[in-house]
């Protein structure tokens, strides 16, 4: 029986018959967040222009599509570039980008807010092994795909008339410094936990003042005066005026669905990352280094 062009919401039933699907296998992709649905009181409910959204953007691996959302890690480079694509559109195409951290990213990937979540998440060995253990535990994992960004420096931000303060012999934990965290999730607070660690350290012993929501906030509580010290990439202190103290090199990636690889908005962002003026506008940011972007890291199959 055809459906109604009015219907706003779909059963599962309807939506099985829509799709030619057994209503069991509805369930199955509504439950993992693979169709665009809501539950109330118990049932699922479709809403029937997600549905025929979802179907377009499953065409030609969603080359049609003519926007792409961006979340995740916060980083400047990023926002950059999406700019870049954005004044280069001349209004035919959207393409967006929120930081919200790490983890958040990859639920609203998961939940399908978002068609790609950038990504910086590395145990003590700087490998990817916790990466790939913190996107198999999405169930929808099987789909996504790991590509390859840039690599940048992380480490300790501080206003620049505290510099004179540190020293390589100086247990920068040990002293009485206002620290602004980030909030949990975020790959900064991850390579930050993992720091205090390797200097016999804990967060419960640091003096907090704030919680940031994404790095530039928290190189914005350090320039006002309202904290101290804090942990992020090389470029946000720079543009910040901050000085900055080098404690590590991380790989930032891009996670997305396997479709979403052949977009053309996402296409034109990895291109963009391997041309001449990419590197020279990484160059004046500082803290990047850009190689083999658009390799393929890792398949969640």
């Amino acid at each position: 029986m055809p459906i109604d062009s009015n219907i706003i919401y779909m059963s599962t039933k309807q939506v099985a018959e829509y799709l030619d699907l057994n209503e069991k296998k509805v369930y199955s992709m509504a439950n993992h967040r693979i169709l665009p649905a809501t539950k109330v009181t118990g049932k699922w409910l479709f809403p029937k222009v997600l549905i025929d959204r979802w179907l377009m953007d499953s065409c030609h691996s969603g080359m049609l599509s003519d926007r792409m959302h961006i979340t995740g890690s916060d980083d400047p480079l990023l926002s950059m570039l999406v700019a870049q694509l954005m004044a280069r559109s001349e209004h035919q195409k959207i393409i967006s980008y929120s930081a919200t951290g790490s983890t958040l990213g990859l639920e609203l990937l998961s939940r399908g807010y978002a068609d790609v979540c950038s990504i910086h998440w590395e145990d003590l060995q700087g490998d990817h092994n916790s990466i790939f253990s913190l996107l198999k535990s999405f169930p929808n994992h099987q789909q996504w795909i790991m590509v390859s960004g840039y690599e940048r420096h992380q480490g300790l931000m501080v206003r620049k008339d505290m510099s004179s303060l540190f020293n390589h012999q100086m247990n920068i934990t040990k002293q009485p410094l206002r620290w602004v965290s980030r909030q949990k999730g975020a790959g900064s607070q991850q390579h930050f936990q993992n720091w205090l660690s390797l200097n016999d350290a804990s967060v419960d012993e640091l003096l907090y003042t704030a919680t940031a929501n994404s790095e530039r906030e928290l190189a914005g509580y350090i320039a006002r005066n309202d904290a101290d010290i804090g942990f992020g990439c090389q470029a946000v202190a720079m543009e910040s005026g901050l000085h900055f103290i080098p404690k590590l090199t991380e790989s930032f990636d891009f996670v997305m669905s396997q479709s979403i690889f052949f977009r053309r908005q996402l296409q034109e962002l990895l291109k963009l990352l391997k041309q001449p003026q990419t590197l020279q506008l990484a160059n004046v940011l500082s803290g990047y280094k850009l190689k083999d972007s658009g390799q393929i890291l890792w398949r969640g199959q």
